[in-house]
């Protein structure tokens, strides 16, 4: 509200206000200027019109009803069912426990997800159970080829003996399980049916945090369920340590949409609906999804003649924190670690080494393990890429090979390591007491080498390593003694990265030193 009269730099004051709140110029004029001022106004306006500029409207919310009507019809519901061999009269270990079927891995007793899986199980009677039982999981699929091809992911459909797919428009169908790869959690089904709806794939390596994405499930039913939120991570490492780039989201849970397309705002899909991790301490729900980029080229590679070969350096890494950034001399702390090679693998015929860390992988930049491991995952079986990595504080690039997957290899043979040093004794820089492995132990670890700790005191405790922990490199040195060990602490500085083996697990470890 302004007054009739005032100044001329009040009057000026007040248009400026009234136009920056959001009313028209011409309506602060006549509202505030004097009679004459205002005819004077209005004849000015009727020679020279002053265009009013807009600004477009932001576009920043997904066109939710739009991207269900259109892709919806390509969401499917699946029922996956698996012959429990339990004997008849057989009392499960625990009647609060969750089946064990396709798509119910990841849910335990005390999520409150188990009450809706809990629905889709069969019941038995006084804890008895019949023989055979028909374990049901429920999951999600989304079809990508007109003529009835279904990516899911593996655990929904993987080791089931029957499996239905229900579409929006009440058609059932018997699938048949064409591939799966449990190490992606991707699988493709199929249906006999053609001119199906489908939905449209993106590239999931724009997603970026913090960008709205739309989930659509098919429940026991055949309407689809829909949840948005946005994308909370890019390229998270897992509950368990391992380091496949899934993205998490804060959608809300609903445990049949596994299986699931993750869509954009442009109503592509970016990601798979994948597992939810839960417990009481924590976030009650975290869900992610397995990248649209990764699930696609893994289909490729399923449906070609040799369906196993995927690309793989053999290669295990882990990130790089400043503490072993520092050890290692890097200007900053990014890259992969390498913590393990396997034999016979691409990566140990091109000579790489625990210690290594990976920065460029097929001229990509690698700034952290989870963005090796998407890199290393896509990379087409039978071909040669350049690595770049950090050596001996030394940058170099190497080609390696892209092999098919390797497996685990089996437990080292038992060369013997030489047993001169084999008295324990103290490192008084690392706060370790150690001894080499015997024969026994090398069985027992899968290891030829390495230094098994006795005791623990001082940095190295703090730094988390424990009796039993099995020492196998300092800065990337391997170590067979004790005097190997100490005579590399001597000449490091303020810290060393240990490489431990821990339940036939690897991880680099930062211990300051004395």
């Amino acid at each position: 509200m302004f007054h009739s009269t005032v100044s001329r730099t009040g009057f000026y004051i007040a248009v400026t206000t009234a136009c920056l709140a959001g009313y028209p110029c011409t309506d602060a004029f006549a509202a505030t200027a004097s009679p004459a001022a205002a005819s004077a106004s209005a004849s000015a306006s009727a020679v020279t019109p002053m265009k009013e500029k807009r600004s477009a409207p932001a576009n920043t919310s997904i066109d939710f009803p739009m991207i269900v009507e259109r892709y919806g019809p390509a969401v499917v519901n699946i029922r996956a069912v698996v012959q429990d061999k339990t004997p008849a009269g057989a009392v499960p270990a625990s009647a609060s426990a969750p089946a064990s079927g396709p798509g119910s891995e990841a849910i335990d007793g005390d999520d409150p997800l188990f009450a809706f899986f809990k629905q889709a199980m069969p019941h038995s009677q006084d804890g008895q159970s019949s023989s055979p039982r028909a374990i049901s999981g429920v999951g999600s699929g989304f079809i990508v080829s007109p003529n009835g091809l279904i990516l899911t992911t593996a655990h929904v459909v993987d080791q089931s003996d029957d499996v239905t797919v229900r579409l929006t428009d009440r058609r059932e169908f018997k699938a048949k399980v064409v591939a799966v790869d449990t190490q992606s959690d991707v699988a493709l089904i199929q249906i006999d049916a053609t001119k199906l709806p489908t939905v449209k794939l993106g590239d999931s390596t724009r997603v970026r945090v913090g960008e709205q994405v739309l989930t659509i499930g098919s429940p026991d039913s055949y309407q689809n369920t829909v949840t948005a939120g946005i994308v909370s991570a890019t390229s998270r490492t897992l509950a368990d340590g391992s380091t496949f780039p899934f993205f998490q989201t804060d959608v809300s849970l609903n445990p049949d949409n596994s299986g699931g397309p993750v869509f954009n705002r442009a109503g592509e899909v970016v990601g798979i609906d994948v597992q939810v991790y839960g417990d009481g301490e924590r976030s009650q729900s975290l869900t992610f999804a397995i990248p649209i980029n990764m699930a696609n080229k893994v289909r490729a590679q399923l449906q070609s003649q040799d369906k196993n070969a995927r690309g793989s350096l053999g290669i295990q890494v882990q990130d790089v924190d400043p503490g072993l950034a520092g050890a290692f001399g890097l200007p900053r702390a990014a890259g992969a670690l390498v913590i393990a090679v396997e034999p016979g693998s691409p990566a140990a015929a091109s000579n790489l080494k625990p210690g290594d860390v990976i920065v460029k992988l097929a001229d990509k930049p690698v700034e952290h393990a989870a963005d090796f491991a998407a890199q290393d995952a896509a990379l087409p079986s039978g071909t040669k890429v350049p690595l770049t990595l950090i050596r001996n504080r030394k940058q170099m690039t190497v080609m390696v090979g892209v092999g098919a997957s390797a497996q685990q290899p089996d437990a080292a043979g038992g060369t013997d390591v030489s047993t001169s040093m084999s008295g324990a004794g103290p490192l008084d820089r690392l706060g370790l007491t150690m001894h080499p492995l015997t024969d026994d132990e090398r069985r027992t670890t899968g290891l030829a080498e390495g230094l098994m700790v006795d005791d623990v005191s001082g940095t190295a405790g703090s730094a988390g390593i424990k009796p039993g922990d099995v020492v196998l490199s300092l800065n990337g040195t391997l170590v067979a003694s004790q005097d190997e060990l100490a005579s590399l602490a001597s000449k490091a500085g303020k810290k060393a990265a240990l490489l431990i083996q821990r339940n036939h697990a690897r991880s680099f470890v930062t211990v300051d030193l004395k």
